[in-house]
């Protein structure tokens, strides 16, 4: 059986070459399951616009965004919504180049936040910008999902970085593939395809899997 996500990767070959592949006219009264029995998973970036780079209309798909386009809890919880209750089959991870979640850990960031003068030091100068800490420590959020690995400069691309990209990726597909109430076999399965998004070029590349998840820290 053809996958919709081959549809879409020749949609963006045509997006990334300068081609405007996306209609953004109103399509008139739909139904609620997405047309495409797809579901994507993005980072908020705003250099990222998934209708545009994956030639989607109003209504084809799910858009789930977050900051780096984690699996996080509340990933998995909109994704078994949109399979289990409006008929979603294929799901799309989308990380990209430059993103600002490999420019710090989970640990640096909460002790910015609650005061630690050296975090926010060490924030300002990953960022480029003041690091203003409310200097007290919070329950929630509970994580902020940093990528594995050394920090990078905000917005850096290189090797490493891409490498850092595709071990979340892979992490994100395994947490999918692994979750009891998501099925990968018999008449209800679904699958996930991960990808990263060149925001210099406009392209996707597909990130193996299995392969590599990067170490614990």
């Amino acid at each position: 059986m053809a996958s919709i996500i081959d549809e879409l990767l020749k949609n963006n070959e045509r997006y990334a070459a300068g081609e405007a592949v996306h209609e953004s006219k109103h399509p008139g009264k739909q139904k609620i399951q997405p047309a495409k029995r797809l579901a994507v998973v993005a980072c908020m970036d705003a250099r990222i616009d998934v209708e545009d780079l994956l030639g989607l209309r109003t209504g084809d798909a799910h858009v789930i965004r977050n900051a780096g386009g984690v699996i996080n809890e509340d990933a998995i919880r909109n994704l078994v919504i949109s399979h289990h209750l409006l008929d979603t089959k294929e799901f799309v991870l989308i990380h990209h180049t430059r993103c600002g979640m490999l420019a710090f850990t989970d640990d640096l960031l909460k002790a910015g936040l609650e005061g630690d003068q050296a975090a926010e030091k060490a924030l300002a100068h990953a960022t480029g910008r003041a690091f203003v800490s409310p200097g007290q420590s919070a329950a929630s959020p509970a994580a902020f999902h940093a990528f594995r690995g050394d920090p990078h400069p905000l917005d850096a691309d290189d090797e490493q970085a891409r490498e850092r990209l595709r071990w979340d990726v892979r992490r994100g597909i395994s947490a999918i593939l692994n979750h009891p109430w998501l099925p990968t076999s018999g008449p209800d399965a679904i699958s996930v395809r991960g990808f990263i998004y060149d925001v210099d070029t406009g392209k996707l590349e597909e990130v193996s899997y299995p392969g590599p998840i990067g170490p614990a820290s």
